[in-house]
């Protein structure tokens, strides 16, 4: 028996990286996974990869009838959902002084408006005792420089868990927030222009991490896998951080 044996899981943000690789983990464990993604292409290649009876759904989860139509197929299909994980979200630099009203509203409608109405538009189909899962970000504790949009979305999103686990509280729902440090996602290293600052950010992880390097996607999914399971039953509210001690000097 898996850890998610029987349990329906919805993961957005689950074409690439930890929400990828949290798919292909929670399947191995038993679960029927259901996949989002924006790039269709990306998310039927991921499906494959995780195989197990995946379902890939594309889905921005910044327009709200694409979340309707999103949990729609999941009641047609499961009629419930065990573990919810609000994985989608994005970035990128930007320094105060450039800052554009597009570059917030894109990054703010993801990351904050787009987890809000995931989950809420999750909660009719969310099982009593279901478990929530957030992504936040070590940048919501931490400065990081030209990058400070981004980082307020993710401290809201660490907000988000703190009111819900009292408004969820009747039906015994946990809502925990995943904090992971650097990953070597395509998102994370997509966030240089170039090979030379890719590398320069590399060697600035290494240099300000206590285990000394970025962590891999599966690292992050083992994380979630915790808090999907039953083995983090009394875990509600908690931000988890698997970030090698970045966050944490």
């Amino acid at each position: 028996m898996g850890k998610l044996e029987g349990k329906v899981v919805v993961i957005t943000g689950a074409n690439s990286g930890i929400g990828l690789a949290s798919a292909k983990r929670f399947a191995a464990e038993g679960a029927q996974v259901f996949m989002t993604g924006r790039r269709v292409r990306e998310l039927e290649a991921a499906v494959a990869e995780v195989g197990s009876d995946a379902i890939g759904i594309p889905c921005d989860i910044s327009k709200l009838h694409e979340l309707d139509r999103l949990f729609d197929e999941v009641q047609r299909k499961a009629g419930r959902i065990d573990v919810l994980f609000a994985n989608a979200g994005g970035g990128d630099f930007a320094p105060l002084t450039t800052v554009t009203e597009e570059h917030y509203d894109r990054i703010f409608d993801t990351n904050v408006k787009g987890t809000l109405f995931t989950v809420q538009k999750a909660l009719p189909l969310l099982k009593d005792g279901a478990s929530v899962i957030l992504t936040g970000s070590t940048s919501a504790t931490t400065g990081v420089a030209e990058f400070s949009v981004y980082s307020a979305s993710k401290a809201a999103v660490r907000s988000f868990a703190r009111a819900w686990i009292l408004e969820l509280a009747p039906r015994k729902i946990r809502v925990n927030v995943l904090v992971p440090g650097a990953t070597s996602t395509p998102g994370w290293h997509g966030l240089s222009p170039d090979e030379k600052f890719n590398s320069e950010m590399i060697r600035a992880v290494e240099a300000t991490t206590p285990l000394g390097r970025l962590a891999e996607p599966s690292e992050i999914a083992a994380a979630a896998l915790f808090l999907a399971s039953d083995e983090s039953s009394f875990v509600n509210g908690s931000e988890l951080f698997v970030d090698g001690g970045s966050a944490q000097i």
